[in-house]
């Protein structure tokens, strides 16, 4: 993908001056991303996973162009999310809930068509349940644990649900999924583990078609596939693991100055003064902070970037701005309201993430709503 816009391009430096900062979501970017892990897995159908504001880049526009590309399963964590995606899905689509349903809104998900992913006997029996009582089969994906500890049947369950059929009376079980805890390490010895686990139960419970591969899975190869993939993160341009190829990025961040300053040698930025001046400097504040999903951890650490001029952070990030050091540019060449690059080519989601000591999807999903939104593609 091309690099966003540079902050020295007037359409960009003039849109939405009032905002702190900008986010760029590349569309085309992600419909491609999609295409080409939907090619990967093929002939397995795969999934769009637009949980958490689709990555915090915004479930609808994201929702909208996944089902232009042919996507017709979905994902959500929370059934508040399949609430508000609802009206947008086409005819025969499927919107389904991770997380399950809390105890009591099983009949406001039946009326609204939205399939829970059921992961406890518990669960099950309360939507076989609401299947009676409506006199008619309700769909639904099954999850088993298969080593994450995380959500899914137990084994004992699976046992249990095996040996009694009349669990499932009224459930269509559209599927039987779990989920992958490894698999961006390709030769982590759990992969294989799980898909035993996964494949066993899938033959004990009887149920013909599974979901397995989360992003990093599709790339483990056919044996993961199965007959549908659930990638999230590789479609929003994250890296998944070093078997990961052919994802295009999707995201440019970008803050906007408030001021510029010099200051003489000696001089303390910030709070806590952790940054003292050894010589002259000149200063940007971005209207920027940890409001804004900017880590207060980069403090004193990373940069941002402008005509690939490496701007590193000094002092402390603040909760509305955080400060930079720009003597390496020419005098005049940044000005009030000039924007710089947080994330472009220079410096991708996971390179923010591993210098905070956390991961792309964090950066991410931290995003904060006061930035402008760009949509392009």
């Amino acid at each position: 993908m091309p690099a966003p816009t540079s902050a020295r391009s007037p359409a960009a430096a003039d849109f939405a001056p009032a905002a702190g900062g900008l986010l760029t979501v590349d569309l085309a970017a992600i419909e491609a991303n999609y295409r080409h892990l939907a090619r990967l897995a093929a002939p397995a159908r795969v999934a769009g996973v637009v949980k958490a504001d689709a990555y915090g880049l915004g479930a609808v526009p994201v929702t909208r162009r996944l089902i232009a590309a042919g996507c017709r399963h979905f994902f959500v964590a929370l059934l508040s999310e399949a609430i508000e995606l609802r009206p947008l899905m086409p005819a025969g689509a499927m919107l389904a809930v991770l997380n399950g349903l809390a105890p009591g809104s099983e009949r406001e998900a039946a009326v609204a068509g939205i399939v829970p992913v059921l992961n406890s006997l518990a669960q099950l029996r309360a939507w076989a349940a609401l299947a009676h009582d409506l006199a008619t089969p309700l769909p639904a994906i099954l999850q088993v644990d298969t080593g994450m500890s995380r959500l899914g049947l137990s084994p004992s369950e699976v046992d249990a649900l095996a040996d009694d059929a009349g669990m499932r009376v009224g459930l269509d079980l559209l599927y039987v999924m779990s989920h992958l805890g490894c698999a961006d390490e390709p030769t982590h010895p759990a992969n294989r583990a799980q898909l035993a686990v996964f494949t066993a139960a899938k033959a004990k419970l009887g149920i013909a078609t599974a979901s397995l591969a989360n992003s990093a899975g599709i790339f483990l190869g056919p044996d993961y596939h199965f007959d549908l993939c659930r990638p999230g993160a590789a479609v929003y341009g994250l890296d998944v693991g070093p078997a990961a190829h052919g994802i295009r990025p999707v995201i440019g961040l970008k803050a906007r100055v408030a001021q510029i300053r010099t200051i003489p040698a000696g001089a303390s930025i910030g709070y806590g003064y952790t940054f003292t001046a050894t010589l002259e400097m000149r200063l940007a504040t971005l209207s920027v902070g940890y409001a804004d999903g900017w880590p207060r951890a980069l403090g004193n650490v990373g940069a941002a970037f402008i005509d690939g001029v490496s701007l590193p952070f000094t002092g402390r990030v603040s909760m509305d701005s955080a400060t930079i050091d720009i003597s390496a540019l020419p005098k005049g060449r940044l000005a009030p309201g000039s924007l710089v690059d947080l994330i472009a080519a220079e410096q991708s989601a996971d390179d923010v993430g591993r210098l905070t000591g956390t991961i792309g999807y964090e950066i991410l999903t931290n995003i904060g709503r006061r930035y402008a939104r760009r949509y392009i593609g």
